[in-house]
């Protein structure tokens, strides 16, 4: 409960605000600040229910400020915290549709001079653990970097990380990823979003590749949250995206996705 003490002191505009908390035996109850379309897991994967579409835009903003609040808990609060249990309905949207992230309930202190914290049982939600959590009860940032990839993943396609119906009982989001980016890459995104704008695909494909570095299956090449925070600032200012622009085939080899860069056919033309 000293945690939840720390936490409730921490003010960021991507944090949901706790208010309160009690314990009752190992019942604990949490208690936020109310946000007023509920969680990004609604939004995105009930969307009758929640009655709001979400566009590219939106979604990106959803990306970055998720991103911007998992990196103030990595990297500016002291003492650091992870949070664990990272997932879309974890983060919440208030009125203006800016991610909040919520639900410390399995958040974990940790020194600056630690790298990871030993934990007595398995955390997480399943389609957004890490694979190493299931050979280590060792929890690190790197863990929470890996189902923050899994977030983005699911904003980019547009669907949940566990569907038997979609991926069969033994996949997942991140396997059905793998499986279609040896194929057509644009196949992999949400039709909502190229129906809507079809010139958006190098730059869904640039956020992809932002997924894929968190996806990693060796935690030391996953990036930090600070470094995600850096790409999604480069792939705005344009400086990943060349101007004779290449159009994308992502795979996924030894444990991560290996983008590889194919020029477009009309581009081989201009130079002719």
């Amino acid at each position: 409960m000293a945690e939840m003490e720390t936490i409730g002191k921490i003010k960021h505009r991507n944090l949901v605000p706790l208010l309160g908390y009690c314990k009752v035996g190992e019942e604990r109850l949490l208690v936020y600040e109310y946000m007023k379309y509920g969680s990004l897991e609604d939004v995105l994967h009930n969307r009758k229910k929640a009655n709001v579409k979400l566009n590219w835009t939106a979604r990106r903003k959803i990306a970055i400020g998720a991103a911007r609040g998992l990196a103030f808990l990595h990297h500016s609060c002291i003492p650091h915290i992870i949070h664990r249990d990272m997932k879309c309905s974890n983060v919440l949207l208030d009125e203006n549709l800016e991610a909040r992230v919520s639900d410390f309930g399995m958040a974990r202190l940790m020194s600056a001079m630690d790298t990871h914290l030993s934990v007595s049982t398995l955390a997480g939600t399943p389609g957004y653990v890490p694979p190493e959590y299931y050979q280590s009860f060792r929890c690190t940032t790197k863990g929470d970097v890996y189902s923050y990839g899994v977030v983005l993943l699911e904003l980019l396609t547009g669907k949940p990380p566990i569907d038997s119906t979609d991926f069969g009982e033994n996949n997942n989001l991140v396997g059905w990823a793998r499986q279609h980016s040896k194929l057509r890459i644009s196949d992999v995104f949400d039709p909502v979003l190229l129906k809507d704008d079809p010139g958006l695909e190098l730059e869904l494909l640039e956020h992809l590749k932002v997924a894929c570095a968190c996806l990693d299956d060796r935690p030391a090449r996953r990036p930090t949250m600070l470094r995600v925070m850096a790409m999604f600032k480069e792939i705005q200012s344009g400086s990943t995206v060349s101007s004779r622009i290449s159009r994308a085939a992502a795979s996924l080899s030894d444990g991560a996705f290996a983008v590889v860069d194919m020029s477009l056919k009309e581009g081989n033309e201009d130079r002719d």
